[in-house]
């Protein structure tokens, strides 16, 4: 890496009206960690707080309702229980002089009943089955094709994830990160394979993003823009997504997402050069970058080169609570154990070493 790189990344700015130190931040993951009724604990205080060195935490995704849920174990900011166990989260990374966003995360179609509170059907915009398998208790099943949203119902969803933004702040979040990427719900709108609808939500890319601004619209509205990001993946195949209009579709979301004055926009980028440099020059806030897969070195690069304002990672945070100290002085990095990524205890999630622990154990 750079020097030039690495002065990039250590110089202060802001997302909204959060400041930050630096600009390397964490990125939202799947942990699996939470109660069934999912509600954050005290081991995912302990997690998060380890890690409130960082520029910002994005956690992983939190279901804002009840359908919200596909995965075992996952959060939820919906019910006083969990708001409370989220509260237990927010004051350890505060306490630790962290900065920490709740990422609201509705599945859709990408679920089970069986992982749920309710044991109903999934629900998506259109009833389009995904391929793939879900983990659930009783071991992998396929994915049940989803019920389709009503218009009304479609509605009553965005007032969901308006309701989870208020809780999210309630439970002392510095603010909410919409999940507009990986092929969940708001992606499901977005995408013409996982989207047939023939109502004001399906068909036109006007209609297939009106869903999008809409959430973005009512968070906004609910917390403040200031405190409001979202994050989207354009072209990223992942739980069953096919996107043709790429090029043509993530520009006119991000032209329709930019008067409502966002903190940030959170692309997770997969590799069109070409279209990351018009939807730079499109997003006229803080410009929140995954480069998926890319070495420290080109991250920062994006940050000296203005390409993006600040960069986020993930397994490398996962593995490294005290990953900031460890690149500012090119200390050797933990490598993550993709073997304990989701579920399980402590282990792979609050037992990675920092180099405190190391010099300690002479390791």
């Amino acid at each position: 890496m750079s020097d030039n790189a690495l002065d990039a990344l250590w110089t202060p700015t802001a997302i909204g009206d959060i400041a930050l130190p630096h600009r390397l931040a964490m990125a939202p993951m799947t942990r699996d960690r939470s109660t069934p009724e999912g509600v954050p604990t005290e081991l995912n205080a302990e997690y998060y707080a380890q890690r409130a060195s960082h520029a910002l935490i994005v956690t992983e995704g939190t279901q804002p309702s009840a359908d919200g849920q596909g995965y075992l174990l996952t959060p939820g900011i919906y019910s006083d229980e969990q708001i409370a166990g989220w509260r237990k989260v927010t004051d350890a990374v505060h306490t630790a002089g962290g900065r920490i966003v709740i990422q609201l995360m509705h599945v859709g179609r990408i679920s089970h009943p069986s992982n749920t509170p309710h044991g109903r059907q999934p629900t998506a915009p259109s009833a389009i089955a995904p391929a793939g398998i879900m983990f659930t208790a009783s071991g992998p099943l396929p994915m049940p094709e989803p019920r389709a949203l009503s218009t009304s119902e479609v509605a009553a969803t965005v007032e969901d994830f308006r309701r989870a933004a208020a809780a999210a702040i309630a439970a002392g979040a510095d603010g909410v990160e919409i999940h507009g990427a990986n092929g969940y719900l708001v992606h499901q709108f977005l995408a013409s394979n996982s989207n047939h609808r023939t109502d004001s939500y399906g068909g036109s890319i006007e209609n297939r993003i009106r869903f999008a601004v809409e959430v973005a619209t009512a968070v906004a509205e609910e917390i403040g823009a200031s405190r409001t990001g979202i994050r989207i993946s354009p072209g990223n195949p992942f739980n069953d997504i096919a996107e043709e209009d790429t090029r043509e579709l993530y520009p006119a979301l991000v032209r329709a997402l930019a008067p409502l004055e966002l903190a940030y926009l959170h692309i997770s980028h997969a590799g069109d050069e070409d279209l990351l440099d018009t939807l730079r020059g499109l997003w006229p806030n803080t410009l929140v970058l995954n480069r998926v897969g890319a070495e420290l070195t080109a991250r920062a690069t994006d940050i000296a080169d203005g390409r993006a304002d600040v960069v986020t990672v993930g397994a490398l945070a996962l593995a490294n609570p005290d990953l900031v100290e460890r690149v500012r002085i090119g200390a050797p990095l933990n490598t993550p154990d993709p073997a304990t990524f989701y579920g399980g205890d402590a282990t792979g999630y609050t037992d990675y070493p920092t180099l405190t622990d190391q010099e300690k154990t002479g390791l």
